[in-house]
């Protein structure tokens, strides 16, 4: 049950120390967001038979991201190449107006072509063309999304980039699932009969290292999603757990139990150059690398009780970082280095925290009672994380700057432990 993987690295370290999913995940939409821009997508011209509505994933994207109002634009399709009258969409509450079309073409392939318009300022923004191909036309439909989340915010959408999760679908079945930030087009990359966990994406968004008990023992292994090749990174004696990759994908921090109890070791990411970070006779676990690649958090009981600190990527300049609360867990910083997101235990409850660590503001970002694994969008403006509904464990999100909420769950299999890629190169 989620409530025993709340933190599942580091209770899996104490526990050491003392002794395809089904169907696409759907998507339920809460809260509403502050100073929302009211924006019209209308429905895309067709020319031929088209298997995906590009104009309704672009608004579903828009709406999932907080900031943007839809204002209905009705059924009519409205081409790119239409003369936009300003005046009657403003008039209806749109102060920007996308149109577009999609076309089959004689070789298979999808002619994808859209604008975007101020209809305020009564003048084109943006406006593209893509070919694509009929797999790919839901990345596009992204791609477009991220523009206009662009052009209209200044601030780089992530719509088409991927998030990873553990489904276990039963007693002994257990899948890595890839999926589209929306959580649908869901790719299994490694099924076992034996537990996976804390998957990390690497910078490239290729490569990916996890934990699997396929050999009995928690072993970190790293995937390569385009070839399927795996190989053991780190098998040592004892528990190998908590993979986390270094910025320039080069190396990655490691929990392991070879020479004592839990402690944070590097290791490069072929397999060499293993050396020992902290070495305090407590539990460290949980590292994650700051985005200078400089520092490193890590949770630690050193203190008495399971609280974040950081260190130089020497292992040197210990600080602790979490002072409230008695049990604060699984940290992640954003990728601007501005905030501090971790679970934190209060009032009998796990809930994601952040914490700015400039000033020490702290804020409660979910209202439910067992999250864990939160995980940053890399353009820092969306926290990923898994809770408990209904007993069963679903992936929600949650816009850092709205109030919006956004719950991914499947009709079956409980979906834990999600990390969010990076940008698509």
């Amino acid at each position: 049950m989620l409530r025993l993987r709340c933190v599942a690295c580091f209770v899996y370290a104490f526990w050491l120390a003392a002794s395809s999913a089904s169907a696409q995940l759907r998507i339920e939409v809460t809260g509403v967001g502050a100073n929302q821009f009211p924006i019209a997508v209308a429905t895309f011209a067709r020319d031929g038979q088209i298997p995906q509505d590009i104009d309704a994933i672009i608004r579903a994207n828009l709406q999932r991201a907080g900031v943007f109002r839809l204002i209905d634009a009705g059924s009519a399709p409205l081409p790119e190449t239409s003369r936009v009258d300003f005046a009657d969409w403003k008039a209806r509450g749109a102060d920007a107006l996308v149109v577009g079309s999609v076309a089959r073409l004689a070789d298979g392939r999808f002619d994808i072509r859209f604008r975007l318009y101020d209809t305020v300022k009564q003048q084109q923004l943006d406006g593209l063309s893509y070919l694509s191909s009929a797999n790919d036309l839901r990345l596009q439909a992204h791609r477009i999304s991220d523009r206009i989340y662009e052009k209209l915010t200044g601030v780089r959408g992530v719509f088409a980039t991927r998030i990873a999760y553990v489904v276990q679908l039963g007693r002994n079945a257990y899948e890595l699932q890839i999926a589209d930030a929306d959580g649908a087009n869901a790719q299994t990359a490694l099924r076992s009969r034996e537990p996976i966990m804390s998957p990390a994406w690497a910078p490239d968004g290729v490569r990916i290292a996890y934990v699997s008990f396929e050999k009995g023992k928690p072993i970190v292994f790293i995937h390569t999603l385009t070839t399927g090749e795996r190989r053991e990174l780190a098998a040592f004696r004892g528990s190998n757990s908590a993979p986390a990759w270094s910025p320039d994908g080069k190396t990655l921090a490691v929990a392991l139990t070879r020479d004592g109890p839990t402690s944070i070791y590097l290791i490069n990411a072929d397999g060499t150059g293993l050396r020992r970070l902290t070495n305090s006779g407590a539990i460290d676990t949980e590292p994650h690398f700051a985005p200078d690649g400089k520092t490193i958090y890590f949770t630690s009981d050193r203190g008495g009780g399971p609280q974040i600190y950081r260190m130089d990527i020497n292992g040197n300049n210990v600080q602790r970082v979490t002072f409230n609360g008695d049990y604060n867990v699984t940290p992640r910083v954003s990728p601007d280095g501005r905030l501090l997101a971790y679970v934190s235990r209060r009032d009998g409850k796990f809930q994601v925290q952040t914490l700015d660590l400039a000033t020490g503001q702290e804020t409660t970002l979910t209202d439910t009672a067992l999250d864990e694994s939160p995980s940053f969008a890399p353009n820092g403006r969306f926290l990923l994380y898994a809770t408990e509904v209904a007993g069963r464990g679903v992936l929600a999100a949650a816009a850092l700057d709205t109030r919006v909420r956004v719950r991914l769950s499947g009709p079956a299999g409980d979906v834990r432990e999600p990390t969010w890629g990076p940008f698509i190169k």
